[in-house]
């Protein structure tokens, strides 16, 4: 019965070789076995039932991000990526011995071009050619999930907790939520993590915030939960079938040994956001899209050769990451982390 559940959920998740579509002229490899995963979120409507808007046919990176395991995976880094960043984007395969011209846009673009000729496989393969070629790391797998498969994930861990300053009102993300603690299913958390225009100054930068404390929230959910074997099963195949990875992860065993990593982890990951700026201080006409700063080339810096960074972005040397540890330790016993400019506090804060 159990070779059977595994079989099942290993067969749930979808697989795609990036090869030949990523060829050879890339980073090299990060040292002493540190490993970096490109997390992708689409705005695929697929399963929603034109729930977002009805006659989207492209795909584009609605989240980015960068998972750096550290070497022994002792340290997780989670870089975010804002999606109105505006960088080079590579050529990219476009099947059928054809391929795109490279071109200067908005970093989510670069999935959209990839996957409107070779759906997930093609956005993720020029999504991790974009991230390559503008940070210099070497993504060595991809994780990619629409919107569907999220919320389907988070009614599957039965909903997530979150504390609100402030009641929300987004008609955009069809969200509509009063202030105070409460749990978000499935459908609230996805307009959640979409919410902008109605929160703070209604940037994408704001919105980031609001994604990475909501995905501390699920990890936080998934490791305090004590789930029995049913509500186990139920979650893993949620999770398994809204995912599309790399061939190279190895399907449900590459997954149970990133969560095992995780479990084993001292620490939480620290989530960062690359250091940006406004592109109107240098093109006045743009008041939609940023440019990285000088210290985003730091930060993939540490990256690339496996140093920690702090909340921040700026690479810390040893000693203060043991102070840093040992500061967000503490400030997790006394509950104090607050994001009030971002719409969302923790459970502790608010319940005193």
């Amino acid at each position: 019965m159990a070779y059977a559940s595994y079989e099942k959920l290993d067969r749930n998740i979808k697989t795609a070789d990036l090869t030949n579509a990523l060829g050879d002229a890339r980073p090299a490899r990060s040292p002493q076995g540190a490993v970096n995963i490109a997390l992708i979120g689409s705005d695929s409507r697929a399963g929603t039932g034109g729930a977002y808007g009805k006659g989207y046919t492209s795909q584009q990176s609605d989240t980015l991000m960068v998972l750096h395991l550290s070497a022994g995976h002792k340290r997780a880094t989670v870089v975010s990526l804002p999606r109105d960043s505006w960088v080079e984007i590579p050529s990219c395969d476009l099947g059928d011995g054809k391929t795109s011209q490279p071109t200067k846009a908005k970093i989510n673009r670069a999935f959209a071009i990839g996957s409107s000729h070779g759906g997930v496989a093609g956005g993720a393969a020029c999504a991790v050619k974009t991230i390559e070629l503008n940070t210099g790391l070497h993504i060595d797998h991809f994780m990619e999930i629409d919107f569907s498969g999220f919320k389907n994930i988070v009614d599957a861990l039965g909903g997530v907790r979150m504390c609100l300053p402030q009641g929300i009102e987004d008609k955009k993300a069809s969200l509509s939520l009063p202030a105070g603690c409460q749990k978000l299913d499935g459908e609230q958390a996805l307009g959640f993590a979409r919410a902008r225009y109605s929160l703070g100054d209604g940037s994408d930068i704001g919105r980031i915030g609001r994604q990475q404390q909501l995905l501390t929230e699920i990890v936080t959910t998934v490791r305090d939960k004590k789930l029995d074997a049913p509500a186990l099963y139920r979650l893993a195949n949620a999770a398994t079938k809204s995912l599309t990875v790399d061939s190279g992860l190895g399907g449900l065993s590459g997954l149970l040994g990133l969560a095992q990593d995780f479990r084993d982890m001292p620490d939480r990951p620290t989530f960062v956001t690359v250091p940006n700026r406004p592109r109107s201080l240098e093109v006045p006409s743009d008041k939609a899209n940023v440019v990285w700063k000088p210290a985003a080339a730091e930060l993939f810096s540490a990256l690339r050769e496996d140093r920690p960074v702090s909340t921040t972005a700026r690479p810390v040397n040893e000693s203060e990451n043991g102070a840093q540890r040992a500061s967000a330790t503490t400030a997790s016993a006394r509950g104090d982390f607050e994001v009030l400019g971002q719409g969302v506090r923790s459970r502790e804060v608010v319940d005193g």
